[in-house]
């Protein structure tokens, strides 16, 4: 049972740096994070969300721009993939974007994961001017700017006329340092969407839920990889699994309560689905996730940016078991 791991850097999205108070040391301390993977052989990437408000409420806090973040570490670490998990398609231009993405490719050196989604964070979309179409707009959206990144990744002079977007012979040069091109990753579960976008573009996916919804996503994305002619195994099929690894059972309450005053309201919604526990715990977590298909799990730790310990055991006591 071989599974690969990657680790998400606090960015302040899920209020993961409000406990510094420097804009300056906040930056200092999600590239201490992005560092310790980089130097950590079980880790192979770490990860961004693409958000600018917090949760579960915008908060007047600190929360890093994805892609600015994005080129920073590419240049701040020498070995890990960096990716974002994911990139709201409705934010930025799709043929922009693909630009965007070539650069880092080639400033990585072939490290970029580029990961794109659909949007879902309403309040965002309206706050920064974008409105909130409804689901089938954000969808034609979406399929459009798939469609338009893998004609900037693989033609010459790409054109494309949709209904929302429209590219007339764009030059993207470098199209990046990674060949092909630099490796596409597609979150979210749509069974008429999304995972038939994942199977006629993507290098991976990323699914959200419990092992069995899991294991019925990937079951769809199988039957479109059937109907496409496409390999089902050629894709890497990831799921984000919140966790927070103590040494000893009896240490999680201890951790419940430091995070229960750190983050106030939003320890609520984060409570409800991580896994605060021992090494053999977390171990039967992606255990249960990599038989329902999973063979990548990206972990969200929380109060990374304070303390690195948890990171370790998970590298020295999770991960070995999974090579």
């Amino acid at each position: 049972m071989v599974v690969q791991f990657g680790v998400f850097t606090p960015q302040g999205w899920r209020m993961d740096l409000a406990g510094i108070a420097d804009p300056v040391e906040q930056y200092e301390a999600m590239t201490s994070v992005a560092r310790a993977v980089d130097a950590l052989p079980a880790f192979d990437s770490v990860w961004v969300y693409d958000h600018f408000h917090t949760v579960p409420t915008p908060e007047l806090q600190t929360t890093f721009e994805a892609w600015t973040v994005t080129a920073a570490l590419s240049r701040d670490t020498a070995r890990v993939n960096i990716g974002q998990m994911v990139t709201c398609a409705g934010y930025r231009n799709p043929a922009l974007l693909a630009k965007m993405a070539s650069t880092v490719d080639v400033m990585s050196h072939g490290r970029l994961y580029f990961g794109l989604g659909a949007g879902w964070y309403e309040h965002e979309w309206n706050a920064y001017g974008y409105g909130f179409p409804e689901t089938r707009e954000r969808m034609r959206g979406f399929r459009e700017a798939c469609d338009i990144v893998m004609k900037m990744w693989t033609e010459t002079y790409p054109e494309y006329t949709g209904e929302l977007y429209t590219i007339d012979r764009p030059i993207n040069e470098p199209r990046g340092a990674r060949q092909p091109h630099p490796s596409f990753w597609i979150g979210g579960g749509g069974e008429r969407v999304t995972l038939k976008l994942v199977a006629k573009y993507a290098d991976a996916c990323n699914i959200s839920g419990e092992p069995d919804d899991i294991r019925h996503k990937l079951g769809v994305l199988r039957d479109h990889c059937e109907t496409l002619g496409r390999d089902y195994d050629t894709i890497t099929r990831s799921t984000i699994a919140h966790v927070y690894p103590v040494e000893r059972a009896e240490d999680a309450e201890k951790v419940r309560a430091t995070l229960r005053q750190e983050l106030g309201a939003a320890y609520e919604r984060l409570a409800s689905f991580a896994l605060i526990g021992t090494p053999d715990e977390i171990s039967r977590r992606v255990e249960a996730l990599a038989e329902a298909g999973v063979n990548y799990v990206i972990f969200y730790i929380p109060r990374i940016a304070y303390d690195h310990a948890p990171l370790h055991l998970l590298a020295e006591r999770v991960a070995p078991r999974f090579q």
